[in-house]
């Protein structure tokens, strides 16, 4: 399979890009490209994300954001497990640096279309779905505020793609005060 990593970036995080890159690189299953959008204009996560996706040129998208990181066996692990269920979308999990699990419930809990929830943006996804699904939204702010990515996975769904867990934890999610929810006006 060949896979482009998408990393969305912001200017003053060149420090956890570099190290993000660094555990790309470090794949046992190397990506055949890398595709990073760097949001100079304060355009937020979404804008930014969508940059990078269609940059892509391969049938399949990772997506990493620049403060986390993948372990050596990301990759090959959400890869061979597309193949095996014939997936359009794996997402695993992930260790918690510096914070807690904000979803423990959905761990291990199988995709269900008809009650679907949510989960983080580091996953595998079938590169012309992502395009059918015309990327991703501008979150929505406000009491009622959901993200890009989940109105992403709803559209997704939508469009009838095989969204499957891989019960294993594969990348490293860093919480810590410099997160900025994807919004524009937080850096």
């Amino acid at each position: 399979m060949k896979v482009t990593v998408c990393i969305p970036s912001i200017p003053p995080r060149g420090k956890l890009l570099r190290r993000a890159l660094v555990s790309v690189l470090a794949q046992e299953k190397p990506p055949t490209a890398i595709s990073v959008a760097i949001d100079h204009e304060r355009l937020g996560a979404a804008a930014t994300r969508n940059e990078a996706l269609f940059g892509a040129r391969t049938e399949w998208v990772a997506f990493l954001d620049d403060d986390d990181e993948l372990k050596p066996e990301h990759l090959r692990r959400l890869c061979e497990h597309a193949e095996a269920t014939g997936a359009d979308v794996v997402f695993p999990w992930f260790d918690v640096i510096g914070g807690t699990d904000p979803f423990p419930m959905h761990e291990g809990k199988a995709y269900d279309p008809a009650a679907p929830h949510s989960f983080p943006i580091t996953t595998l996804v079938r590169r012309s779905l992502a395009y059918a699904a015309g990327g991703f939204p501008p979150g929505v702010v406000g009491e009622k505020a959901m993200g890009e990515d989940w109105q992403f996975w709803i559209r997704l769904r939508d469009l009838g793609a095989t969204i499957v867990h891989l019960p294993e934890r594969t990348w490293l999610w860093h919480h810590d005060s410099g997160n900025t929810a994807g919004l524009p006006d937080r850096w």
